[in-house]
């Protein structure tokens, strides 16, 4: 291991040390976690976190608001301590340096965009799985890990050898196209974390609004999102960026590339010029014009979610990864909790973390295909999210369902969530202003659990009940189980 000291960290992140020069041997990990001679990255700090890193005898602390007499303690307690004007510049070299001593040799692919990060991020993880790699993501269900604001994942990839027993050879890295820190944009943010990942494989799946407060346009977040090719295109002439080419903003990007990175596209070549490699036609998904895939090998049926397959498609075919591996991956592909799930049959209920206008939108129109009977929507406001983002979601709601014959439960979920998901008043009234302005007949209930009992009581075995929402609808299907255990008891 490359061993280097405060003095050295401190240039690498633009920061001020406070204490002595001392030898780093350690990880970058966070302050419940940290041993000895590790570092720890905070965005803030208090004089108890730094008594706490003191007894955990780390070798230094980099933060960028030392809170209090944080600095006091410690110097008081003989530790280091790095203040940086900017925390995103202590994770993402934090990142880079645990890459190249973990995971220096291993190919690397990143994925950003608004909609369908966490999908085609797993899927491409389990595509290389099942190809042979040992690979490492940092998506999960609830796409906890992406935002790369803390150490976390720079400590999982230094941990990796030890808790699986190989060495990473493949990772694929979910990047969040706009990240904040206290309703302020860490601008950059998804160019930054792109260039310490340094990929070979940049994956762009679509530009839309969502992070509203953060970025208040759609400007602001196409240049977020450009940010990450720019700086791919820079320093990786060798490497494949992979479009879609039905989203217009895309195709502008991909405008911008004259000769290097090469460009692989994906989509369904109908909205364009552009004739896409990978391709949705009649039968299933198409290399080249040549049938690929067939529909009934797909996980999934709907089209947002197959956008999301070839976006996986087009990036292990840019990898190299034989034909048969990656047809094998995506046919026996285990999708994300919450990523259109299918919780029951009778009635069909389906599940989806659908949380921004273009997710709400698609998600509904899927959702009304398969509907035999009468479409049952339980809609969960996003709570501390600012009236904006509900205002846009409230608004795609009543597009999404248009002219359909639909029963509407709404919630705040306020037995559920936590004080960072709690829907305030203004949030409440927002959305419920938009329905009847539009005059959406919906039901309010107050708990989860009451809008719930509300629609399954009421849907008959032939209807449909989509689950649509973000945090506050993360305990449905929990809930639910209790609820239809409840119900077959009093039968």
């Amino acid at each position: 291991m490359k061993y280097f000291t405060t003095y050295d960290l401190a240039k690498k992140v633009n920061g001020k040390l406070v204490g002595t020069e001392k030898p780093i041997k350690g990880i970058f990990t966070f302050l419940n976690h940290s041993n000895p001679g590790d570092v720890v990255i905070r965005h803030w700090i208090d004089s108890k976190g730094v008594e706490i890193a003191h007894d955990r005898n780390v070798a230094c602390i980099v933060t960028q608001n030392p809170k209090g007499n944080a600095v006091k303690t410690a110097e008081k307690l003989g530790i280091p301590i790095i203040v940086t004007p900017k925390i995103e510049n202590a994770n993402a070299f934090a990142l880079e340096w645990s890459i190249e001593e973990f995971a220096k040799n291993a190919i690397r692919v990143v994925v950003t965009g608004t909609n369908g990060k966490s999908t085609t991020t797993h899927m491409i993880y389990q595509i290389l799985e099942n190809a042979g790699h040992n690979t490492y993501t940092n998506t999960d269900s609830k796409s906890e890990f992406n935002t790369l604001i803390d150490p976390v994942v720079s400590n999982q990839i230094s941990e990796f050898k030890e808790l699986n027993g190989k060495t990473i050879d493949a990772m694929v890295v979910e990047v969040s196209e706009v990240q904040g820190w206290m309703d302020k944009l860490m601008k950059n943010h998804a160019a930054l974390m792109t260039s310490s990942i340094n990929p070979d494989v940049l994956v762009l799946t679509n530009i839309s609004l969502d992070h509203i407060g953060l970025v208040n346009s759609i400007e602001e977040t196409y240049e977020e999102i450009y940010g990450t090719l720019k700086t791919f295109s820079d320093h990786n002439n060798e490497g494949y960026v992979i479009l879609n080419s039905d989203d217009p903003l895309l195709r502008k990007m991909g405008e911008t590339i004259t000769d290097k990175p090469k460009i692989l596209y994906y989509g369904t070549g109908t909205e364009n010029l552009i004739v896409p490699e990978v391709s949705l036609g009649s039968e299933g998904i198409y290399l080249n014009n040549n049938l690929f895939l067939k529909t009934e090998q797909l996980p999934f049926k709907s089209k947002h979610f197959i956008q999301n397959t070839m976006a996986a498609i087009c990036a292990c075919l840019a990898l190299d990864i034989d034909h048969d591996a990656i047809k094998t991956g995506i046919s026996s592909y285990k999708p994300l909790d919450r990523r259109f799930s299918v919780l029951s049959t009778n009635p069909l209920i389906i599940d989806d973390f659908a949380h921004n206008p273009d997710g709400i939108i698609a998600t509904i129109k899927s959702a009304s295909k398969m509907s035999n009977g009468t479409l049952y929507i339980v809609f969960a406001i996003r709570g501390s999210r600012g009236e904006t983002i509900n205002r846009l979601n409230a608004e795609a709601l009543v597009e999404g369902i248009g002219d359909r014959n639909i029963i509407l439960a709404v919630t705040s979920s306020t037995e559920v969530v936590d004080h960072l998901n709690t829907v305030n008043s203004s949030e409440k009234d927002v959305v419920l202003g938009i329905f009847k302005e539009n005059n959406l007949k919906y039901v309010f209930k107050e708990n989860l659990t009451d809008a719930l009992e509300y629609t399954i009581h009421k849907a008959a075995k032939n209807d449909t009940l989509l689950l649509i929402g973000a945090q506050g609808m993360d305990p449905a299907s929990e809930l639910l189980k209790s609820i239809i255990k409840d119900i077959d008891a009093d039968k």
